[in-house]
């Protein structure tokens, strides 16, 4: 039951980053105006850019469980900071203040499950699993 529970937590945690990265994607002109609200000036297409691809990657290598500790430290160079700069309610003012709390601690609630995944991989059910268990024919001489 554990690694049934380990491979519908990666899916489900999975499409958390890869919609992310869709809708950034998507929506890339309204996505670096909304990085400039919040002060993040530098690059903003590089950044964007990079982002839409560590999020593409992290949830991906997360999803098929091949290389899902790497997936999720990718995935946690983003949530991380945009977690802490994005839904810092202590900074809010009183009428928004409920609605990004709450927003802030599914944030850590995700964040962890993501530290989940990177402490103990991907589990039974992976590509990798796959991979190591798979044996090449050898070729009779």
């Amino acid at each position: 039951m554990k690694d049934i529970a380990d491979l519908i937590g990666r899916i489900l945690i999975s499409f958390i980053f890869l919609f992310e990265a869709y809708d950034s994607l998507k929506y890339f002109q309204q996505t670096k105006q909304t990085m400039a609200e919040y002060g993040i000036t530098w690059q903003p297409d590089l950044l964007l850019t990079v982002t839409i691809f560590a999020l593409f990657l992290g949830g991906t290598l997360i999803l098929i469980g091949y290389r899902a500790s790497f997936g999720a430290f990718l995935v946690l160079l983003y949530w991380i900071p945009v977690t802490f700069i994005v839904h810092s309610f202590w900074n809010d003012p009183p009428e928004i203040h409920r609605e990004e709390s709450i927003h802030f601690m599914k944030n850590m609630a995700i964040l962890g499950g993501v530290f989940m995944v990177w402490v103990n991989g991907s589990g039974r059910y992976s590509i990798k699993r796959l991979f190591a268990t798979a044996r090449v024919p050898r070729k009779d001489r």
